[in-house]
């Protein structure tokens, strides 16, 4: 057995499952609109300078940085399309958030996680 034959069997079944072919439609939609696009594009860059800070352990962004994210979050989840995309996301980061738990547990690898995650 070869473990990157099966790891791209992984990456296969997971492209083509329902929950990764629903994200992709989700995503065209919420993306179709060129506010929407920008606005996304923004919050994703500030979400991840939130999560750099939280891991690096510098604490938080600067506040504005902060109060940017938090209105941006606000005025996203108002909209159906873009709700629908963001929350679909997240359950797909859990989803690989569980293999990848099965995957280091396999070999014998285990990360804590801070708690609040």
């Amino acid at each position: 057995m070869n473990i990157y034959d099966t790891a791209n069997r992984l990456a296969e079944e997971i492209r083509q499952s329902d929950e990764c072919v629903k994200l992709r439609e989700l995503k065209d939609k919420a993306y179709s609109d060129e506010t929407n696009r920008v606005l996304l594009e923004e919050y994703k860059r500030l979400q991840l300078r939130l999560q750099m800070s939280m891991v690096s352990g510098a604490g938080q962004m600067p506040n504005e940085d902060m109060q940017r994210f938090q209105k941006l979050a606000a005025l996203l989840y108002m909209n159906n399309d873009v709700q629908a995309y963001l929350m679909a996301e997240m359950q797909m980061q859990k989803t690989l958030a569980d293999v990848f738990k099965i995957v280091t547990d396999a070999a014998g690898i285990h990360f804590e996680l801070p708690t609040g995650m």
